[in-house]
């Protein structure tokens, strides 16, 4: 299981690429300016990181930690990992091809393709465009990254809670942390373990942890829904599951239509451009679904923007 030496070292070893990650802004409003009873609200706007999302910090990592063939790195994604592989590869002089679903956008293809990698579209869902993706790495001896259930790519997410305890100098009361597969909520409760409150969040139509609660095992799940192209996958990832055992006070789900207000709300009032992903905090503090206490410390991931800012409109 990931623990904190396990996302120290990481943090050590991606110090070595300075020029790539950023350390994205910690925003701390009062819990009134986003319409919220409780003290503080802190964002962690790791939607400016390279890439356009926090997995720029796992798949670096994975890169740095392991030997690359000729053949180079390979990856199935609903678009974000993909990009972030796709950065990093770019930077590192490796080549890249990355296989997304047909759910993926048409934005996130295309920043892949900007980025140099060679993108393959198949499969309805991650699922199928994973079973594909592991086929072809079979054939070529690429090194394979996973969007989200690899030691490497967990810990690397992990280094955003390290960032952002060192950046208040303590951690918030409680963290709200959307999931998909899990590769963010397992470095985030990795790090933070019993020191604050850890509660997931997930869309109603895309349920991996959730159910798995429920079950007391991880199970296949049904994906839909507005943010199914970044929190689609259709199963909580191992690592996740075993962290989110120790470390995950609640999960809890949330209706596309309060995603899709929080998303809208973020860019009207604070002029934040993230995807609906990136929305789910805000969603549950506004809605009431997670309901804050008046001296809490609340904080949030705004965890990826790789979406069509069109449709803000």
């Amino acid at each position: 299981m990931i623990d904190r030496a396990a996302i120290s070292a990481a943090r050590q070893r991606l110090a070595s690429q300075p020029h790539f990650l950023r350390s994205t802004p910690l925003l701390r409003l009062p819990g009134a300016a986003l319409g919220v009873d409780c003290a503080e609200v802190w964002l962690k706007l790791e939607h400016l990181q390279v890439g356009g999302s926090f997995k720029a910090r796992g798949m670096l990592y994975r890169l740095l930690a392991n030997p690359v063939p000729d053949s180079g790195v390979i990856i199935a994604s609903g678009g974000n990992a993909g990009i972030a592989v796709a950065a990093a590869a770019h930077a590192l002089g490796v080549r890249c091809e990355v296989f997304v679903p047909e759910v993926s956008p048409e934005a996130k293809r295309a920043r892949l393709r900007a980025l140099g990698a060679e993108v393959v579209v198949t499969g309805a869902a991650y699922a199928q465009a994973y079973e594909a993706c592991v086929a072809r790495q079979q054939a070529t001896g690429a090194l394979q990254a996973h969007a989200y259930d690899q030691p490497d790519v967990v810990a690397g997410a992990g280094t955003l809670a390290l960032e952002m305890e060192e950046q208040a100098g303590r951690l918030p009361d409680t963290l709200l942390v959307s999931v998909g597969g899990g590769g963010l909520i397992g470095g985030v409760a990795a790090w933070v373990e019993s020191r604050a409150h850890v509660v997931s969040l997930e869309p109603e139509r895309a349920p991996t942890l959730h159910a798995a609660r429920v079950a007391g095992q991880p199970v296949d799940v049904d994906v839909s829904g507005i943010a199914a192209d970044s929190l689609g996958a259709k199963r909580i990832g191992s690592i996740a599951w075993q962290v989110s055992q120790h470390h995950v006070h609640d999960a809890l789900l949330l209706p596309d239509d309060a995603i899709r207000a929080a998303q809208l709300w973020l860019w009207r009032e604070l002029k934040l451009a993230v995807e609906p992903a990136a929305a789910l905090g805000l969603a549950a503090l506004q809605t009431g679904v997670y309901r804050t206490q008046p001296q809490e410390t609340v904080g949030l991931v705004l965890c990826g923007a790789n979406f069509d800012p069109a449709s803000l409109g």
